[in-house]
């Protein structure tokens, strides 16, 4: 009779566990597939950091966007001398979000 009990005890024990291991299983999908769709949905967005500073207008006084470097705003805003036009960009590859630089335009707009 001991034994009649000890295994239904033990039957259910192993129901609950099942439960737990299929929940733990189905959550662990979700988000897995939950990363997945978030990571196309961000590399969808734009390939290039910073796109939204893409369609500025180049006025005179221009600050630099995030993931724009000289070379971008240049061939935008049609001013192929704006290192010798602001003395104080003393490294053309040290350009920083924030960073005010003088333009003149060559073009009117370039989109």
């Amino acid at each position: 009779m001991v034994s009649s009990s000890s295994s239904t005890k033990t039957n259910s024990m192993k129901k609950p566990r099942a439960v737990v291991e299929a929940a733990w299983w189905y959550c662990t999908v979700a988000l897995l597939a939950l990363i997945f769709i978030g990571s196309i949905r961000a590399n969808s967005v734009s390939d290039v950091k910073g796109g939204q500073f893409l369609k500025r207008p180049c006025d005179e006084i221009y600050v630099v966007g995030e993931g724009e470097t000289l070379h971008t705003i240049s061939d935008k805003c049609g001013d192929p001398f704006i290192v010798e036009r602001n003395p104080h960009i003393n490294d053309p590859d040290d350009v920083f979000p924030g960073l005010v630089i003088h333009i003149v335009s060559s073009t009117a707009t370039k989109l």
